[in-house]
């Protein structure tokens, strides 16, 4: 289909989604958020291995289009929010590794567009930040996938003070994998999307479906199910390959 707000293309198995509104600094106005995920969605139906999340202009993105906020009723509030969830879990919800590619500041909702991708690379002179707790609107859903990357005192922290943080400042917290000088960008992605989806494509995918069911789960439930689905995936074809392809490398050389 064709996007007015993105920019989305295929290099061989790996797919790149770019917000491409610099003119609105990547604003993830309601029209946006309904192109993203509709993006996400086609890809996730393909063959595709990968998804690298990037953007062009001079932010990241700004977060929420306080426009689509102003003067609207709860209903029209809690129907924009719900839009901006759903495009939250659709990220994770789809088989492929999803990378976001930093290279400027990431506020508010587009923080947590970064937090919420399986993977993250940014360049050092991006910069992350919850600016709600500068204001009289709490940065509340980007505080949802902020946190369980980050732990309480530091999400706290961003948020209610508002500041910004750096890149190596982000990747220290573990917002994300790690900082890069603003050159090595594009070749840290393409060597961390790589490594990342070399393997089975299905047993990818069900490994990054059974991480997000499990990880939020208490000790006994998490290996309750994680168990189940291990299980399931030793009986695989794929899973038998790997165990057999694992078991011949350690055989014993006698020559």
């Amino acid at each position: 289909m064709e996007y007015r707000y993105l920019d989305v293309t295929a290099d061989g198995p790996i797919a790149t989604i770019t917000l491409d509104n610099p003119q609105r600094r990547n604003a993830l106005a309601l029209d946006v958020m309904l192109e993203i995920t509709e993006a996400f969605r086609t890809i996730g139906r393909t063959d595709a291995r990968g998804i690298v999340l990037a953007a062009n202009g001079p932010v990241f993105s700004a977060g929420h289009d306080f426009g689509n906020m102003l003067g609207v009723s709860l209903s029209d509030a809690q129907e924009l929010l719900q839009v901006c969830t759903d495009m939250m879990n659709v990220v994770q919800q789809v088989p492929q590794v999803v990378i976001a590619k930093v290279h400027a500041l990431a506020t508010a909702a587009g923080c947590q567009l970064v937090a919420t991708c399986d993977l993250a690379i940014a360049a050092e002179s991006a910069g992350f930040a919850l600016p709600g707790g500068k204001g009289g609107l709490y940065c509340h859903t980007p505080l949802v996938a902020v946190s369980r990357q980050i732990g309480r005192k530091r999400a706290l922290e961003l948020s209610m003070t508002g500041d910004p943080i750096d890149a190596h400042t982000a990747a220290d917290w573990g917002l994300i994998n790690r900082a890069v000088p603003d050159d090595d960008l594009d070749d840290a992605v393409a060597d961390l999307m790589r490594r990342a989806t070399r393997g089975s494509a299905s047993s990818k995918a069900q490994g990054k479906r059974s991480f997000y069911a499990q990880v939020d789960l208490d000790q006994p439930k998490a290996y309750a199910y994680a168990m189940e689905v291990m299980a399931a995936g030793v009986v695989t074809p794929h899973g038998q390959e790997g165990i057999s392809s694992f078991l011949e490398k350690r055989k014993p050389d006698f020559s």
